[in-house]
């Protein structure tokens, strides 16, 4: 009969050692798996179905849902969206059809330079339609969201990924309106201080969800400010109407500029974000992606860090598998110009660093024509370029959205202002 060796007090720390590093091993490969940088790789959607959106304005800017009734703050959600925004003609069966999209089932990662298109006036979108693993981080396939057909139906036929609505803007500055379209004649619009993107009552702490939400103000056309009628209102599109109707209220001037695109939350970034990053980013060097080659095996990317804006090269074209292009790509990420397919660019996106410049300092988040109601197609999205957009945000679940416009760029806190406070301030200042 073998006699078994009676274990030391240094065998059972050896044993406790290899439970440790066994252990440590599988959480390693659970973080491999969940964290995955851009385009929620691991995740088809996210479930952020419940936005919280609050928006306001001074008196002098109006705003509305329906293009009939008129206020300086405006606050819904998904459960109330139906009531105020306006309706289009029922369609053949006799539903209802809305011009909103308020997505049912979860939102994707998107990409957009915010053009758009000039035939449906809607925002040209791109989505992920397949993602691979490179020897220097992933190969990216991307196809343009389908969102430019007919009117979408209530309760039917919602485009998955995005919530957009329509918001008219009542501009009053004097009594003399111009049909021309000419950035030149339009007044400054900025973005109020106070304005933020926040995880809502319902959201998860630490996800980051809300780091890479977009607000993109897409402009599709305007009427005079004197026009009080809805159905003429509510059919602004990115043509002009027929030069019949010059000189009248109901003439329609097309805009269909490229939107301008708010980024909040600039310089916050996860560590989890970051850390996934430098372990899969390799500098690149050669056009096929899918060679070892044309990567710098060891090397680092571009380093990044909180507190600091990094670009978004966000996608301009559709890409395909030819096109080579990888998540990365980018001077200010694995140093690969990405001018050599023309697909991906650093969009200068409108940033809460720009948000909080003071004085003469302050920028434009877009132009408005005085006396004109505007309509602006509001898109809210998940930038799937954004270094913040990986896996574990998924988790954030509910997105409260805030933001506000005025037409003062200086206001009551500005320091060389001594006089009172002023709830209004854009009404003396302009």
């Amino acid at each position: 009969m073998t006699s078994q060796k009676k274990k030391t007090w240094k065998d059972k720390i050896h044993a406790e050692k290899i439970r440790y590093y066994v252990f440590a091993s599988i959480l390693a490969g659970i973080t491999f798996i969940s964290s995955t940088y851009a385009w929620f790789i691991g995740l088809q959607e996210v479930t952020v179905e419940d936005f919280e959106i609050d928006i306001a304005s001074t008196d002098s800017l109006l705003l509305s849902l329906d293009g009939e009734n008129w206020d300086s703050t405006i606050s819904f959600n998904k459960d109330d969206i139906y009531d105020k925004a306006y309706k289009l003609p029922n369609d053949e069966n006799g539903k209802v059809v809305h011009p909103y999209n308020w997505p049912k089932t979860g939102i994707v990662p998107l990409s957009t330079i915010g053009e758009m298109d000039a035939n449906s006036s809607k925002m040209i979108l791109y989505e992920k339609a397949s993602m691979s693993a490179t020897p220097g981080g992933y190969k990216l396939i991307a196809s343009r969201v389908n969102n430019y057909g007919a009117p979408v139906l209530h309760g039917e036929k919602i485009q998955r990924g995005y919530l957009a609505f329509d918001l008219f803007i009542k501009n009053f500055s004097g009594t003399h309106y111009i049909e021309e379209l000419n950035p030149k004649n339009e007044e400054a619009i900025y973005l109020t201080y106070d304005s933020s993107v926040t995880l809502g009552s319902l959201g998860v702490e630490g996800t980051g969800i809300e780091n890479s939400v977009r607000v993109a103000f897409g402009h599709v056309g305007r009427v005079s400010a004197f026009n009080q009628d809805p159905s003429v209102i509510t059919a602004i599109s990115c043509t002009n109407s027929d030069d019949s109707l010059k000189g009248t209220e109901n003439y329609v001037t097309g805009i269909c500029r490229q939107a301008s695109i708010w980024e909040p939350n600039d310089t916050v970034h996860l560590e989890s974000a970051i850390a996934w990053y430098n372990k899969s980013c390799l500098l690149r060097v050669g056009e096929d992606n899918t060679l070892r080659d044309s990567y710098i095996i060891g090397s680092s990317c571009r380093k990044i860090e909180d507190g600091t804006t990094i670009p978004t090269y966000a996608v301009a074209k559709e890409i395909l598998a030819d096109d080579c292009v990888d998540i990365y790509d980018g001077e200010a990420y694995n140093s690969y110009d990405t001018s050599i397919v023309n697909k991906l660019l650093a969009f200068p996106y409108f940033t809460d660093s720009m948000k909080l410049q003071k004085g003469t300092d302050r920028q434009t988040l877009f132009t408005l024509a005085p006396n004109s109601i505007t309509k602006l197609r509001i898109y809210i999205y998940l930038e799937g370029q954004d270094i913040d957009n990986y896996d574990l945000a998924a988790g954030g679940r509910q997105v409260k959205v805030n933001f506000g416009f005025t037409k003062a760029r200086f206001d009551s806190e500005d320091e060389e202002y001594e006089g009172p406070v002023l709830e209004h301030p854009a009404e003396v200042i302009g």
